[in-house]
């Protein structure tokens, strides 16, 4: 996700930690559970859906998170990017910092 200005921000699973966009290098989806690995030296991943709800989220939510994260980079402001399962099912929800 290089490139992308760093006013947009993705929560992690428990929703206490915000990863800027532009420091993920790579989104692994791997059944229920989606980690972000981080451009450092340590190549350190976050969880950014840990499979607490029992519903895989679909096959191309890592790309929906990367399509929605470059829509942001174009709008002004501070942006928070947080993963949601409902009774929609899964999606991204973006809301202004």
């Amino acid at each position: 996700m290089g490139g992308v200005g760093p006013e947009v921000w993705i929560a992690t699973a428990d929703g206490r930690d915000m990863v800027r966009a532009d420091a993920i290098v790579v989104v692994r989806l791997d059944g229920e559970r989606l980690t972000a690995q981080l451009r450092d030296e340590s190549k350190q991943t976050v969880t950014l859906i840990d499979g607490v709800t029992g519903a895989n989220p679909p096959a191309d939510f890592h790309r929906r998170l990367v399509r929605t994260v470059a829509e942001l980079a174009e709008s002004s402001g501070a942006q928070l990017v947080r993963a949601v399962c409902d009774e929609k099912g899964w999606r991204w929800v973006t809301e202004p910092l």
